[in-house]
């Protein structure tokens, strides 16, 4: 759309079509807003685990889907990287679908020379690869909660209150989130440096971030279903964290927009 936003690439995870918790209105409402010439689908897309377990495929999930593939037409190089909700496109890789090349992992060359590792994360975390049914049960348990995040946020919406994610809050207050996402973060990076870039782009735990680790960049891209995040690359090869506030979500296309950043610190190439 004329008036859109243009990025370079454009970084986007975890959205869990599928799922009843996934935003897909407000992802539409954001790609409508934003144009980039490259764009990753940093995993997690399709939420596979939930799927099976009870279908769920509202017409919002179909545009969203419908969109990428429009994007994809009009010349935008789309690369899907498989996460552990969506593994199956894992035995997909390199073949093309709509003009969206799928893939385990990607090496991205930002517009400054600096290159990424681009992945979904997952490969890394012990509980996925090492118990799955403990996977599985925490996927459970993170619907329960967010079943019980729906009900507060239509008493805060009722009473004129903002949005509040127990969960996000939960993963930052409580101590063994905290050490899991700092654990997380450390094995990616370490990751980044066997794979002989300067950083690594990446999804899976929700946990939007935009660090630097023993000189080693880290740029988590969040996630469609708590915090509507996604992750861009300016021409000059500063990246940002744009967050789509839910007061967004369903304006006018010709009402005048700001986009709201919240957390914009340019990384340079360590000497």
């Amino acid at each position: 759309m004329s008036g859109a936003r243009k990025f370079r690439t454009l970084f986007i995870s975890d959205v869990h079509l599928g799922s009843k918790a996934a935003k897909a209105e407000y992802l539409i409402d954001f790609l409508r807003h934003h144009e980039a010439e490259r764009m990753f689908l940093v995993g997690d897309i399709v939420d596979g685990w939930r799927l099976r377990r009870a279908w769920h495929w509202p017409q919002t999930h179909n545009d969203v889907i419908q969109k990428l593939l429009r994007q994809a037409r009009k010349g935008t190089e789309i690369t899907y990287i498989a996460g552990n909700h969506d593994e199956f496109a894992r035995m997909f890789q390199g073949v093309h679908f709509g003009g969206i090349v799928v893939a385990d992992r990607a090496i991205h060359e930002g517009a400054d020379g600096r290159r990424f590792l681009v992945i979904h994360g997952d490969q890394f975390d012990a509980v996925v690869q090492n118990a799955r049914w403990l996977a599985y049960l925490g996927d459970f348990a993170y619907d329960v909660a967010m079943a019980a995040n729906r009900v507060v946020a239509r008493f805060r919406r009722t009473f004129g209150m903002p949005y509040w994610s127990f969960s996000s809050w939960a993963k930052v207050k409580v101590k063994q989130a905290v050490n899991f996402i700092g654990e997380f973060q450390r094995v990616l990076t370490e990751e980044a440096r066997r794979s002989e870039v300067d950083g690594v782009i990446c999804g899976h735990i929700h946990h939007p971030a935009i660090e630097k680790f023993d000189g080693t960049d880290y740029i988590n891209t969040g996630d469609w279903v708590e915090n509507c995040t996604a992750v861009a690359e300016n021409f000059d090869g500063s990246f940002v964290i744009l967050h789509w506030p839910h007061v967004h979500a369903g304006k006018l296309l010709g009402e005048p927009f700001v986009p709201m950043i919240i957390e914009a610190p340019r990384i340079e190439k360590a000497a």
